[in-house]
């Protein structure tokens, strides 16, 4: 009975969260919980709304996993040709400063692949971040490389001093390793989802660093 009681407050606590995040519109999410797996479903109206739901369920205490099977659906289920879904990423992405030239989109039935190549990770995102903000789309593949010119050099010890200085997480309790010279390992247990990205965010930041092996577990 107490597991059951958990549950349900937990799927509570998502549900609140949801009603207080601003960008959401909760009317339509639906949200299951059971031994920390929160399931959220329904139909959202943007891709962003999307991302933000799931941000939200995440910032939750307890929320150990998450299960998507949101849908985007446009007001009245409008479509928007896939052409000019194409041209308005590419407009988008062009005006965006941090986002270098030769990023490529493929569009097909409403869902955005980007490829190429970027020297950063924050590009990666910020190219994704400019898509997410159009209407019509039904979700990305972000397919971008990140090919740095900076070789990985003493990326662990820049890694686990920025986890030193940042209050919201407990280097004590994660290890830092790095594979290929380019891969960084992060592996313990962090206390919930805000610390477990903060730590992400700070591996990321590291120059040199290709890819996160994000092993870390939330107690």
């Amino acid at each position: 009975m107490e597991a059951a009681m958990t549950a349900l407050q937990l799927r509570q606590d998502v549900l609140d969260e949801l009603e207080f995040e601003p960008s959401v519109d909760a009317a339509h999410i639906g949200v299951m919980a059971e031994g920390g797996v929160v399931t959220l479903s329904g139909y959202v109206k943007t891709y962003l709304e999307k991302l933000s739901a799931i941000s939200a369920a995440r910032r939750v205490k307890g929320v150990k996993a998450i299960a998507d099977e949101i849908d985007v659906r446009a007001p009245s289920d409008k479509k928007t040709a896939d052409d000019e879904i194409a041209k308005r990423a590419l407009d988008i992405l062009a005006w965006d400063t941090v986002v270098p030239a030769g990023v490529t989109v493929l569009v097909r039935d409403g869902w955005v692949t980007l490829s190429g190549n970027v020297d950063w990770y924050f590009q990666k995102r910020a190219a994704e971040h400019d898509v997410g903000k159009l209407s019509g789309i039904r979700g990305i593949s972000n397919n971008i490389q990140v090919a740095p010119r900076i070789k990985a050099e003493n990326v662990k010890a820049k890694i686990e001093g920025a986890l030193k200085r940042r209050a919201e997480t407990q280097a004590r309790a994660v290890r830092v390793s790095v594979r290929d010279n380019d891969c960084i390992v992060l592996e313990g247990m962090v206390g919930n989802w805000q610390e477990r990205r903060a730590i992400e965010n700070a591996a990321w930041s590291a120059p040199g660093v290709h890819s996160v092996e994000d092993r870390l577990t939330v107690g």
